[in-house]
């Protein structure tokens, strides 16, 4: 009964050990598994059927003739503009800021009160206090303050990338919904690429991109895994303790 007891505050801590193990056990020993694309959104929007286009009526001759207007035409508009269709977005990011702020503040003040002439007061008081004391001068007070701050920000972020995106949906209001992602392995280090958000389809340029300015609520992430990954990654513990410990 005794060892029960004892063991079972040691429970808990073995299941924590247990849980942070599994999240590194994809890569323990061998290199990190790729995502089955089948289980994307991606794949999703692909093999589901999409809207019908409306497609105006056209005579067998305006089907067999290069300068039509159809998308599959010579000068057809092939840009992606319904579920399923893939478009390339262009990330190029060259950000640089700096701010520099410095404030100085001084102050300085000084106040004497004095009763010299009191109808003879000061004198008779005199006479009572301490030797070297004297009521001519009851109050004088002197301050003096100095307060400066100095701040800086300096940040420089480059990066440039071109990942396919999938749409995914389309909106009421002919709005794109665009998701796209990107994995590499090299060795036992997986580098991923996931980006995601809404577009017009007018923004898309004739060469079927689209720039990261032009995303709303765009998500860009940049990150990977694998072995390399973890060691740079401060352990478990050590992120709990700094997160409760107050110093």
């Amino acid at each position: 009964m005794n060892y029960t007891k004892a063991v079972r505050p040691i429970v808990p801590i073995l299941l924590c050990f247990v849980v942070v193990g599994c999240g590194r056990s994809d890569h323990l020993g061998k290199e990190p598994s790729l995502t089955n694309p089948l289980d994307s959104r991606e794949h999703s929007a692909m093999v589901s059927s999409a809207l019908p286009l409306r497609v105006e009526e056209t005579t067998a001759l305006d089907q067999a003739s290069l300068w039509s207007g159809q998308r599959g035409s010579l000068l057809g508009d092939r840009r992606a503009m319904q579920r399923g269709d893939i478009l390339t977005v262009v990330i190029e990011i060259d950000e640089r800021a700096e701010i520099s702020n410095e404030t100085e503040r001084s102050r300085s003040g000084s106040e004497t009160l004095g009763v010299p002439q009191l109808g003879g007061l000061p004198q008779r008081l005199d006479e009572n206090l301490p030797e070297g004391a004297s009521a001519s001068e009851l109050v004088s007070i002197n301050s003096s303050s100095n307060s400066s701050g100095d701040g800086s920000v300096k940040r420089n972020e480059k990066l440039t990338l071109r990942v396919a995106a999938t749409i995914v949906d389309v909106l009421p209001n002919g709005v794109l919904s665009i998701t796209g992602s990107q994995e590499l392995r090299v060795n036992f280090e997986l580098r991923e690429l996931l980006v995601s958000g809404y577009v017009r389809p007018e923004d898309i340029s004739r060469q079927n991109e689209i720039t990261y300015d032009k995303i709303a609520s765009a998500r860009v992430s940049y990150g990977g895994r694998g072995q390399i990954t973890d060691v740079q990654q401060p352990r478990i513990g050590q992120q709990v303790l700094d997160v409760i410990l107050p110093f």
